[in-house]
C-alpha cells in the first residue's frame, strides 16, 4: 500500500502516537483545501504536521465551488491588480504543475444582445484582453488558456445551442480554468501531504486551541495535541475558535441542472446580471452532462450552518437571470440539485458582500494561535506558503522555502503523457496517472467493475478505492465528497444501499 493512502488502518495508528504525547512541528486545524495546502507546504519542507478536521476532508466550504480555478478577471475591474496577478499565477501553476489531471480549460461564452450596450460590450473585451494579458505574464501558454476573441452568432450558436437566437449579435469567447472537482483537489493535496508523511486524522473535533496545544474531541473521549505552531485553517468556522479575526460571511448559492436542460454544449455561458455593471450569473457545463448554474453573493448573519443550504429566492434569481439568454427558459422542473458554499471574507466597514476583497490574511492572536482567513480555492497554494512562512518566524521553525509551486500532486502528469495513461478517459480525469489502479480493482474482482445502479458510470471499484486510498470511512464520505452523487439526492438515494455495502467490507478488509 502506498505511503500516500488515506485509510482507517492509518488514523488509528497515526492517532494513537499523537494522543500518546508525541508533539510536531506544525498541528493544522481544518481539512479544506487551505489546511490541506498548509498540511502538503509543511511536509514539503521537512516539517512534522498533523492535520484535524472535525468531520472528513473537504466537508465544509471547499466542496461548494463553481469547481473555477478563476485569473482574478473580476479583481482587475475592481482595480486589485495585485490580487488579479497572484490568480492568475496560481491558476497556471495549478493547470500546469500542481493538477493538470484535476483541470481543464473552460470556454466562457459571453453572449451579445441588445440588453449590451456597445459600451458594455467595449469594457467587457477590453477586461477579456486584461485578463489575457494576465495569463502572458504567469507564463500559462496559450495551448493551455487560448486567447479570448470575438465570435460570429453563427458561431456562438454552435458552441451553445441553446441560445435565444433573437437579437443575438455574436458573442466574446475567452477561456478559464476549471476543477474536474473541488472536492478530489482537496483529498489530493492530503494524499500527497500523508506521503511526505504528514498525519491526517478526520473525524476529529477541536474543542479548543492555543498556540502549541490542541484540544480535541473523538466521540466521548478527549485529548490534547502538542504542536511547536498551532495553526487555525478552519475557514468560515474560524471565528468560533479564536477571538482574533471578524468574518462576514457570504452564500453562493448553485443549482445543478438535468442534462440537456440549458443545451450550452461544453461551453459556460456568462450572462451579466441586471442592473449591475459586473456580475455575472454563468452556467457551467460538467463533464457528465450536467450543468451547474450559479452564483449569488449574499451576506449571512447569525450561526453558521455546517452544511448551508439554498433558499427559495435565490432558486428564483438563478433561473431567471439565466433563462434571459436561453431559447427554453429554464423552469424548477429542470433543477435536479443544488449546493451552497460560504465564502470566509474578512469584515469591512459595511456594504454588500459582494464589495468585500478576496484577499486573504494571516492574523496572530494573543493565545498565539495563527488565524488563515478570507482568500479563495484558487489562490489556496499561496494561503498556505504564507502561513507555514508565518509559523517559521512565529515559533522558531527552521526550514527552506516552500516547494509547492514545482510539487505535483498524486496522480498528476503533463497534458501529454496523461492522454497515453491506458484507462478510462473518465478515470483519467478524475484519478490522473492512478487511474490504472482504480481500473485493475474491476479486472481482479469482476463485481467491482459494475456501476453502482443503472443510469451512473460510477463503478464499485471506486467506492474500495475510496476506503483503502482516500480516507473514506462511511458512506456520506463515499456519497458526499469522493463521488459527489450526493449532488442530486436522487442518484445518492439509489446507489446508498449498494455503496454502504462496500465500504463495510472494505472497512474489514483493512483491520
Amino acid at each position: 500500500m502506498s505511503t500516500g493512502s488515506l485509510n482507517a488502518r492509518r488514523r488509528e495508528r497515526e492517532l494513537d502516537r499523537l494522543t500518546g504525547g508525541e508533539r510536531v512541528d506544525v498541528v493544522v486545524v481544518g481539512g479544506g483545501v487551505t489546511g490541506a495546502g498548509i498540511a502538503l507546504d509543511a511536509a514539503a519542507r521537512g516539517l512534522s504536521v498533523a492535520l484535524v478536521e472535525a468531520h472528513d476532508l473537504a466537508f465544509g466550504t471547499s466542496r461548494w465551488s463553481s469547481k473555477l480555478v478563476h485569473g482574478g478577471l473580476r479583481y482587475l475591474a475592481k482595480g486589485e491588480f495585485g490580487l488579479a496577478h497572484e490568480s492568475a499565477v496560481e491558476r497556471g501553476i495549478l493547470m500546469t504543475r500542481t493538477a493538470p489531471h484535476l483541470t481543464r480549460a473552460m470556454p466562457q461564452l459571453f453572449p451579445l444582445y441588445p440588453s449590451t450596450s456597445r459600451a458594455q460590450q467595449t469594457v467587457i473585451a477590453t477586461g477579456l484582453r486584461a485578463g489575457d494579458a494576465l495569463r502572458r505574464a504567469a507564463r500559462t501558454p496559450s495551448s493551455v488558456l487560448p486567447r479570448p476573441r470575438q465570435i460570429p452568432v453563427a458561431e456562438a450558436v454552435a458552441l451553445a445551442p441553446g441560445l435565444a437566437p433573437a437579437g443575438l449579435r455574436g458573442a466574446l469567447l475567452a477561456y478559464d480554468g476549471a476543477l474536474v472537482d473541488d472536492a478530489r483537489l482537496v483529498v489530493n493535496l492530503a494524499r500527497t501531504a500523508a506521503m511526505l508523511g504528514a498525519r491526517i486524522l478526520t473525524r476529529l473535533e477541536a474543542v479548543s486551541l492555543s498556540g502549541t496545544t490542541v484540544r480535541v474531541r473523538e466521540g466521548s473521549a478527549e485529548y490534547e495535541l502538542h504542536a511547536r505552531q498551532v495553526i487555525n485553517a478552519t475557514g468560515v468556522w474560524a471565528g468560533t475558535l479564536t477571538d482574533a479575526v471578524r468574518l462576514r460571511p457570504s452564500r453562493g448559492s448553485h443549482l445543478v441542472l438535468a442534462p440537456g436542460a440549458a443545451a450550452v454544449g461544453g461551453t459556460s455561458v456568462n450572462v451579466a446580471v441586471p442592473g449591475e455593471s459586473n456580475r455575472f450569473v454563468f452556467l457551467l457545463p460538467q463533464v457528465d452532462g450536467r450543468v451547474y448554474l450559479g452564483l449569488t453573493d449574499e451576506p449571512i448573519d447569525g450561526e453558521i450552518p455546517p452544511v448551508p443550504s439554498v433558499p427559495e429566492s435565490d432558486v428564483d434569481f438563478l433561473l431567471s437571470v439565466a433563462s434571459s439568454v436561453l431559447a427554453r427558459p429554464l423552469t424548477r422542473a429542470d433543477v435536479i440539485g443544488s449546493y451552497a458554499g460560504l465564502r470566509p471574507l474578512v469584515a469591512g466597514d459595511g456594504g454588500r458582500s459582494a464589495d468585500l476583497s478576496r484577499k486573504h490574511a494571516v492574523v496572530t492572536g494573543a493565545d498565539g494561535v495563527l488565524t488563515v482567513v478570507g482568500g479563495k480555492l484558487t489562490t489556496y497554494r499561496r494561503m498556505a506558503e504564507d502561513a507555514v512562512d508565518a509559523a517559521l518566524v512565529h515559533a522558531g521553525l527552521h526550514a527552506g522555502p516552500s516547494r509547492t509551486a514545482r510539487l505535483p500532486l498524486l496522480g498528476a502528469a503533463p497534458r501529454a503523457r496523461l492522454s497515453l495513461v491506458d484507462a478510462p478517459a473518465r478515470l483519467v480525469a478524475k484519478y490522473g496517472t492512478e487511474a490504472p489502479r482504480v481500473a485493475a480493482l474491476g479486472e481482479l474482482e469482476p463485481a467491482f467493475a459494475a456501476p453502482l445502479f443503472d443510469g451512473t458510470q460510477i463503478t464499485a471499484a471506486e467506492v474500495v478505492w475510496a476506503v483503502r486510498h482516500e480516507g473514506a470511512l462511511n458512506t456520506e464520505d463515499v456519497l458526499e465528497r469522493r463521488t459527489r452523487l450526493s449532488l442530486v439526492p436522487a442518484e445518492a438515494d439509489a446507489a446508498r444501499a449498494r455503496v454502504a455495502e462496500l465500504v463495510e467490507k472494505a472497512l474489514a478488509g483493512l483491520s
